[in-house]
């Protein structure tokens, strides 16, 4: 059935959820997985530019540390469950564009991932990572709620 499975998280609780399923489906379909985090670049606004000099890089180190404790989860699961599995965190302020690339690029046949299950003006203000990815993917996606 499929063999790589590509497992997006945000650090949320559904999120992670979803990739504890997400390695239980990889071991049933002995498959791989790539779990990708999606870390936001830095924007900020300002007369005083010398007071935000450091600010840039130090946000974007905690922000890819962070990102990589959400992957550490999954990387520990799979490697319980014996599945074979990278990580890897990127910088984009576009979530879902950064998940449909790295899923061809790394040659994945299924994104799997979470829905917040956001309605109404919430969804419409927010929006929905996961309604993009469905919207603009050309692989099969897997919603996990």
């Amino acid at each position: 059935m499929f063999k790589h499975l590509m497992l997006p998280t945000d650090g949320s609780e559904a999120s992670q959820a979803t990739l504890l399923k997400g390695v239980r489906l990889a071991k049933e379909f002995n498959a791989r997985i790539t779990g990708i985090s999606v870390v936001p670049e830095f924007h900020v606004m300002t007369f005083n530019t010398t007071m935000i000099e450091d600010t840039k890089d130090v946000f974007i180190a905690e922000s890819r540390s962070q990102a990589r404790k959400y992957l550490t989860l999954l990387k520990k699961a799979a490697d319980e469950e014996g599945v074979p599995c990278e990580t890897e965190v990127v910088l984009s302020d576009h979530p879902y564009e950064a998940i449909i690339q790295a899923s061809e690029s790394k040659g994945c046949d299924l994104i799997m991932m979470a829905s917040h299950g956001r309605r109404g003006v919430q969804a419409l203000l927010i929006g929905s990572e996961t309604q993009k990815v469905l919207t603009h993917s050309k692989l099969p996606v897997l919603v996990y709620r």
